[in-house]
């Protein structure tokens, strides 16, 4: 168990280091591309969709990042009407829904990560899988932060109503 929860700090690391690489990658390609738009008077081709490619791929880790830290909204109004026992049996249906999301994205993404291998990016030369291939990383990211889940109490961070000054 222990080289598990070992395992899992060091996968939960690396994305954190990949999501910030590629965030940071990102923003110098823009300041790129709008430093060479406005002083320069011309915007190279490869700078849009390398940032809209490194867009989609912060955007998705931040999906899997998200169920990691409970940081998806949940509305609690209705479940918080019932009995403890009843929103603990909600809390699992929706922990298992998160599990199945993730097999999902996994499953599809990677058909359709395959499907479009053929063809290319335009503007960098490179596959389209490489855009499409974030969704069956981000599934296996949901589902392993999902399963870790289902070992915790909860759904969502807590916050208190009361503001203190």
């Amino acid at each position: 168990m222990r080289t598990l929860k070992m395992t899992k700090k060091v996968l939960d690391r690396l994305f954190l280091v990949i999501s910030l690489a590629l965030l940071t990658v990102m923003v110098v390609v823009i300041i790129y591309q709008v430093f060479s738009r406005q002083i320069l008077g011309t915007t190279p081709s490869w700078t849009e969709e390398l940032s809209r490619l490194l867009f989609v791929w912060v955007s998705f880790l931040g999906i899997a990042y998200g169920f990691k830290e409970k940081l998806h909204i949940g509305v609690g109004l209705f479940v918080n009407m019932f009995p403890e026992r009843v929103q603990d049996v909600f809390d699992y249906v929706a922990k298992v829904l998160v599990i199945g999301f993730g097999v999902i994205m996994m499953y599809f993404g990677w058909q359709f990560t395959v499907l479009t291998s053929g063809s290319t990016m335009p503007g960098l030369g490179l596959p389209s899988s490489l855009l499409y291939g974030i969704i069956p990383v981000t599934g296996f990211f949901v589902l392993l932060n999902g399963i870790e889940l289902f070992f915790k109490k909860g759904m969502h961070q807590k916050y208190d109503d009361v503001i203190e000054e």
